[in-house]
């Protein structure tokens, strides 16, 4: 009999409506909190609803002013012609519970609260926000926030925040823990062709959350790349299995912040996020097939990329620059990001020598050297080389007009004869339409990188075509990176989970007695029976209470052995003289016996255990944090697990594929394969093991943590050579 709990599993053919739906296309607005004095917040909120085009209706609701920003204003919700879809609340906290049932009196069913004040400033604040989410649940209200700055949905104009958004229907979807990356950033990404199709500020995330707002990114088909800013994740397990299904249909990037100390904490102050360690974020990104990147500039910068750029097909990159430290610049960062940057053919390199001069390079990077011919540059060299098939993307550096004919035009006043800047701009070469439009006629990605801004003509073309522009050629390198990066994602085979077994009645017993005990830990010889149970190979060993009978299971085992004290508590055994290793004979086995019970202080069981020999160690373990499944831990075991920190983490259950993809994330995967004379790990084993350890921590919630270290690699198979098996 099997338990079909199981989260990844398919099936779940009954999902309930996104809330977001009617929450970002509703016909009608009402705001509370705006007035007709332009330097409260909610008055510039308003403002943006009524100046950036949405043409639903718009409501004001203001105690004492009889019209606001020239509308009629009505005194209470119960005033209204009708109950709006959606309610934006921009009024003190202590009064957001009694506006939310005044709305749902009315039959409003969806709100957004900007107020800040509830549970990022401590208890107080938690039980007011407590009592809203009462409130909202009472009246079937969905709502995003509190602590927000509201959402912007491009495919309507509908524009709840503080900044003005202009810039028309863009394609990429953006889901923020903070309301500044939403709005403070709108000039910035204006200036480098950015645009959203939706952006949400999910603020507190009381009751809408960052995987309500991913799962539907994730269903809109205006938006053709998905950007994360996270301080923390409260449902791991719903974001993992919510973005596994996104992913395999468009790309998700994000960015996580509190995976410090310093991060954590301003985290937790600014919207109360559940912040945890980096490399668990690492792993539930890698689990759920989602980028990661450092920086927020690399978030808008990636996910555009992704947003507009046809599917990379292949890893070789084409790259025509104006210079050479550039081109050798973007042909460095492409090897770092494991794409190739090919010596064209003979053929290629014939055709493109006539364009350029003797002196530079047709091999790929293409060098024209210091050439103002920028249609060469902008359309014939790429076209030929985009039509040649040598290659899968393109990285063009040092198309410019405008911005640099300013920066020469004070040198050579004097020698024009009163010639106006516009007219020597004028009677200068640029490019022409056909070079900005030139990317979208062939199926490669095609990527700018130039060191002038928006101000320069030719980068201007380029972003109103949605081309991305980069302002060092390494970062568009590494936005090509990421575009391969996703490609992987995408052809990643996932495997299902196994459904979960019925817990093991050994192991069941042997936990109700440690617990039963007022233990907090079992002792080596009980953790192994545990994981043995569910089918870990563990050593052969037997625990002894007298010296008679530690030689007797030594010779039982045969020799060499290893002899160690075998309490719970005294689990670490390392340096305290509790444990002796190639133990060979009888008097040995005496000698460290006597040894480890004056160690221990008092009478101690012990455990002898045969020697496992190899030169491979690893460690499985399993760990649990707030908001997640458990998680399965794998990596460089031994005396090197603390020196070298290299482990990967993934979400329990496992399914072969997860745990397959651990092994290869180690940076000492290779100890992995045949190595000095060593043959290849059975990794179906391996993946038997990681699988095990995240079924034990399913069935058994009573387990805190499992710590399997030393795996030992004995000829090709694992064993597990020690263990440690902790309560709550």
């Amino acid at each position: 009999m099997t338990r079909t709990l199981n989260p990844f599993q398919k099936g779940n053919t009954t999902m309930p409506e996104n809330p977001l739906r009617l929450l970002m296309n509703p016909r009608s607005v009402a705001v509370v909190g705006a007035s007709n004095d332009f330097r409260k917040m909610g008055t510039i909120q308003a403002l943006s609803i009524l100046e950036d085009g949405y043409s639903g209706d718009v409501y004001f609701i203001h105690r004492s002013e009889k019209t606001v920003l020239g509308r009629l204003a009505f005194p209470t919700a119960a005033d209204l012609p009708k109950a709006p879809d959606l309610a934006v609340l921009i009024v003190p906290s202590s009064s957001i519970a009694g506006l939310l049932a005044d709305f749902g009196g009315i039959g409003t069913k969806r709100a957004i609260i900007i107020t800040a004040g509830f549970k990022e400033t401590g208890s107080a604040g938690r039980g007011m926000e407590e009592k809203i989410k009462a409130v909202a649940r009472q009246y079937g209200i969905r709502f995003v926030g509190p602590n927000c700055l509201g959402i912007i949905n491009s495919e309507n104009s509908l524009n709840t925040t503080v900044a003005p958004f202009t810039t028309g229907p863009g394609r990429l979807g953006f889901a923020s823990q903070s309301g500044t990356y939403v709005t403070q950033a709108l000039p910035y990404l204006r200036r480098n062709g950015i645009r959203y199709s939706k952006a949400i500020s999910l603020g507190n995330e009381a009751d809408i959350d960052l995987v309500d707002a991913l799962e539907y990114l994730g269903e809109d088909e205006q938006t053709k790349a998905v950007i994360l800013y996270i301080e923390g994740i409260r449902d791991g397990r719903r974001f993992v299995e919510v973005a596994r299904r996104i992913t395999k249909q468009k790309p998700v990037i994000a960015q996580y912040v509190g995976g410090s100390v310093s991060g954590a904490r301003a985290g937790a102050s600014h919207t109360g996020s559940m912040s945890g360690p980096d490399f668990l974020y690492d792993g539930i990104f890698k689990q759920a097939g989602i980028l990661r990147v450092p920086t927020i500039e690399d978030l808008y910068a990636h996910g555009w990329t992704l947003a507009t750029q046809p599917p990379l097909r292949g890893r070789r990159v084409g790259v025509v620059t104006n210079s050479g430290g550039p081109g050798t610049g973007i042909a460095y960062m492409c090897d770092r990001e494991g794409l190739e940057v090919p010596r064209f053919s003979e053929g290629l390199q014939r055709d493109i020598r006539p364009l350029i001069e003797a002196h530079a390079s047709a091999a790929n990077p293409v060098d024209l050297t210091f050439d103002l011919g920028m249609r060469k540059l902008a359309v014939t060299l790429p076209e030929m080389i985009l039509k040649s098939g040598e290659v899968d993307a393109l990285i063009l550096h040092g198309v410019m007009h405008s911005g640099f004919m300013v920066e020469i035009f004070e040198h050579l006043r004097g020698y024009l004869q009163g010639v106006s800047y516009e007219a020597f701009l004028k009677s200068t070469r640029s490019v022409k339409e056909d070079a900005f439009q030139l990317p979208g006629k062939y199926p490669f990605p095609f990527l700018i990188s130039s060191f002038f801004d928006d101000a320069d003509d030719c980068t201007r073309g380029y972003l109103d075509a949605g081309v991305p522009v980069f302002r060092a050629p390494e970062n568009a390198a590494r936005a090509l990176g990421s575009l391969y990066r996703y490609r992987l994602v995408r052809e990643r085979v996932l495997s299902e989970a196994p459904p979960l077994p019925e817990a093991k009645p050994e192991a069941l017993e042997i936990l109700a007695g440690a617990i039963a005990e007022g233990r907090s830990a079992l002792d080596e010889c009980e953790a192994k029976q545990v994981l043995a149970a569910y089918g870990v190979p563990v050593t052969r060993e037997v625990k002894v209470l007298t010296l008679q009978d530690a030689v007797k299971a030594a010779e039982r085992i045969r020799y060499p052995v290893a002899v160690k004290a075998c309490s719970w508590e005294m689990l670490h055994k390392s340096g305290r003289g509790l444990i002796a290793l190639n133990v060979e004979n009888e008097a040995q086995v005496r000698e460290v016996f006597d040894g480890i019970q004056k160690a221990a202080g008092k009478p101690t069981p012990v455990l002898v255990q045969e020697m496992v020999f190899g030169n491979r160690e690893f460690l499985v373990g399993m760990t649990r944090f707030p908001g997640f499944a458990p998680c399965v831990v794998f990596g460089l075991g031994g005396v090197w697990t603390e020196i070298h920190r290299d482990t990967t983490l993934r979400q329990a259950p496992l399914s072969a594929s997860d745990a397959a993809e651990m092994l290869g994330d180690l940076r000492s995967s290779r100890l992995l394969g045949e190595y000095r004379g060593l043959p290849e790990v059975k990794r179906a084993a391996l993946v038997l093991l990681l699988q095990a350890v995240g079924t034990i921590a399913l069935l058994h919630p009573e387990i805190a943590e499992i710590d399997v270290n030393p795996v030992m690699i004995r000829g090709e198979e694992p064993v597990a050579a020690d263990a440690l098996i902790s309560f709550k």
